[in-house]
């Protein structure tokens, strides 16, 4: 008689395991090519792979990107793939908003990562405002080096960007960036936040720029595609 009772209890965690599956299963897909409705996000674009991958921008626009965000990253990691300069000049004739990310490293000084970026990216009032990447922490860098120091670099780092660009910079905020240096109470800048799917509210305040889908499928990429949206 005890036997019936612990049959059925397996046989309903099989079939909730089954069930979590299934709806993991079904987000998934869903993800694969879900982005933001359009009636309450108008304005919605694109962040491209790092890595040099084909990027058809033409395609890119004609599914409903209004601008693209480049990152900044050295040719020659891009190990024979679409170069920082290709991209840049594909996706401005493409007729594409274009801006660039930098990401930010803690590691190393601000006046190098602020020369990399002068020297790749032009002074260009039709550019949108420039993006610093907020996600590296410094707990990996070989010295040490302190908070104090990492958020001194960055607003080292704000200063010049904005001093070569010649308009604000907006934050992309990573949480655990959030959570170690309280950026977004520190600095009075626009913010570009990510969570799929669900609308991010881990910087306490209001945001710019939502990456809602960090591996959008397109035929417009050969690798998946950070979808962005921008908030009014």
């Amino acid at each position: 008689m005890r036997r019936g009772p612990r049959r059925w209890l397996l046989r309903l965690a099989a079939l909730a395991g089954l069930l979590a599956l299934a709806f993991a299963a079904w987000l998934w897909w869903d993800m694969r090519e879900w982005r933001p409705d359009e009636a309450l996000y108008p304005e919605q674009g694109a962040l491209t792979p790092a890595n040099g991958a084909d990027i058809k921008f033409p395609t890119l626009r004609a599914v409903g990107a209004q601008f693209v965000y480049l990152p900044l990253v050295d040719d020659l990691a891009t190990r024979g793939g679409m170069s920082f300069s290709d991209r840049f000049q594909r996706a401005r004739a493409a007729g594409l908003q274009v801006g660039v990310v930098l990401n930010f490293d803690p590691c190393a000084p601000a006046d190098f990562q602020s020369g990399a970026f002068a020297q790749m990216v032009p002074r260009d009032p039709g550019l949108l405002p420039p993006a610093i990447g907020l996600n590296r922490l410094a707990d990996e860098c070989a010295p040490n080096v302190s908070d104090a120091a990492v958020e001194s670099e960055l607003m080292t780092l704000i200063n010049q960007i904005e001093t070569h660009s010649g308009k604000p910079v907006i934050l992309k905020l990573g949480r655990a960036f959030q959570e170690r240096h309280r950026t977004a109470t520190a600095l009075a800048r626009d913010l570009w936040l990510m969570r799929d799917r669900a609308r991010p509210d881990y910087a306490g305040r209001p945001w710019l720029l939502w990456s809602a889908n960090s591996q959008l499928i397109s035929e417009a990429s050969e690798e998946p595609i950070e979808w962005v949206v921008v908030q009014k």
